[in-house]
């Protein structure tokens, strides 16, 4: 939807039924309805053409069915409400983020002097900076990442992490098992004027290569099965940072690489992360 044919109005049609919610949704769909929000024993239809005629369907369904003998218990409301510029609402509540000497901020946003300045600009999927797990990288990284060193992003997401290290002086490899990952970091690494050296969909399992710094910021259970080919990655000395981690699986992590010097961790809220050194 283009923001020059916003309209000031859009409708609402919640919908509820606890005994025939799935049969209304089907049926809303044959309406040609493409999209709906579900939630407790119903769903949401929004849209800027008017829905009483969607509404009247419904009523006249549940009527239908009432007189089979069959209890619809349906309820339903419609509502006008005014149409945000939800463009423009998004960019509003997306702040930057100062972490130490790193400035992450979206392309909207003026950079900051003084700073080391990255650009991204959020998508649902993937890491801004504001996440404590990325966060505590960023930070990390700043202490343990050198010019010269030979880095990877494992599971780079949108690729903060990499470019972070590139513009640490670092030479990166990366790589993430979703396309569309890997894609938003090439294009992330193109915005902020870096170069990812290698980066591919899909995983370590057969990297024969070794680096000094190895970052992957992914959820516990896939850290665990990675454990060995992650450590199969360093060499004496190098820096292997961990997070993602939720706190009940802090004790995990630490036995499972307890051949590792644990260097630093951190827990913010709930998630816990860790820089480890061979």
């Amino acid at each position: 939807m283009q923001n020059s044919a916003l309209k000031d109005k859009f409708y609402e049609l919640t919908v509820v039924s606890k005994s025939s919610c799935e049969l209304l949704r089907d049926l809303v769909f044959s309406f040609g309805i493409t999209c709906i929000e579900e939630i407790k024993d119903g769903f949401i239809i929004r849209d800027e053409n008017e829905l009483d005629e969607i509404e009247f369907g419904l009523k006249e369904f549940a009527k239908k069915l009432e007189e089979l003998g069959r209890n619809v218990d349906l309820e339903i409301n419609l509502q006008t409400k005014e149409n945000k510029d939800w463009i423009n609402e998004y960019k509003r509540n997306i702040k930057p983020i100062l972490i130490d000497k790193i400035y992450i901020h979206p392309s909207w946003k003026e950079p900051k002097d003084g700073f080391t300045n990255i650009i991204i600009d959020p998508a649902l999927a993937f890491g801004s900076g504001h996440h404590e797990s990325t966060n505590a990288c960023v930070g990390f990284l700043q202490k343990y990442a050198k010019s010269d060193m030979k880095a990877i992003d494992v599971g780079c997401g949108s690729g903060i992490l990499s470019i972070v290290m590139a513009k640490l002086g670092c030479s990166v490899d990366a790589c993430d098992t979703d396309e569309q990952a890997v894609d938003s970091s090439k294009q992330n690494a193109d915005l902020n004027g870096v170069k990812i050296n290698k980066i591919w969909t899909g995983s370590i399992s057969n990297l024969d290569e070794k680096y000094d710094v190895v970052v992957a910021n992914i959820i516990a259970d896939v850290i665990l099965i990675l454990k060995n080919d992650l450590i199969k990655l360093l060499q004496n000395g190098s820096y292997l940072i961990l997070a993602g981690v939720l706190d009940r699986y802090k004790e995990r992590i630490l036995d499972a690489f307890s051949l590792l010097k644990l260097v630093e961790s951190k827990s913010e809220n709930e998630w816990s992360s860790f820089v480890f050194q061979k």
